[in-house]
């Protein structure tokens, strides 16, 4: 099979009128390769850079379920160091520390970080409440407490902090009242 149409010759075209044919019909297939040459390489480089995105993006995250799964034993060495009093070693309690502050270190060279929470506002991205506080001495949807840290790997929070948020105390009608009574008479 032939991609190229052969110039129909017949007794009353000339060789110059059939070679003028023929240099067109081969002009538009070498045309047509060439749109098919130039989609099909458009597509392989679209991808190659889809290709290198997935890669890229499985290295970055090729850690994450590892650190994941190293976060409790961080929380069990804070809570060890909560616990300790006075009769503890201190060479025992210094050592946790230690290790606890160099395998934190290592695990921020990864890309690991702490959420920070208290006296942050609340962030349902970053924070999850168990409990609503009533307090008059903070702004309301203020983190109180932290009950459990929360971390941010890469930029993707894979653990949010467990925190106690604040809300403004209900006022009672009786209150209500007698605040209103001492704004009027004071005017």
């Amino acid at each position: 099979m032939r991609d190229m149409e052969e110039p129909e010759i017949t007794k009353n075209t000339s060789k110059e009128e059939a070679g003028i044919k023929e240099t067109e019909v081969i002009e538009e297939t070498s045309v047509d390769k060439n749109d098919k040459y130039l989609r099909l390489y458009a597509e392989f480089e679209n991808y190659k850079k889809k290709v290198n995105k997935d890669k890229d993006e499985l290295i970055k995250y090729v850690n994450e379920g590892l650190i994941y799964q190293l976060l409790p034993v961080i929380d069990n060495l804070e809570m060890a160091l909560k616990h300790t009093n006075d009769a503890t070693s201190s060479g025992l309690v210094q050592g946790v520390e230690n290790t606890l502050r160099e395998f934190l270190r290592t695990l921020e060279k990864f890309g690991l970080t702490h959420i920070e929470a208290v006296n942050k506002p609340f962030d349902p991205s970053l924070h999850e409440a168990m409990c609503v506080v009533a307090r008059e001495d903070i702004e309301e949807n203020i983190v109180v407490e932290e009950f459990r840290k929360g971390y941010i790997f890469r930029g993707k929070v894979i653990r949010p902090s467990l925190v106690s948020v604040s809300k403004r105390p209900e006022v009672k009608d009786e209150e209500k009242t007698e605040k209103i009574r001492i704004i009027e008479e004071g005017s």
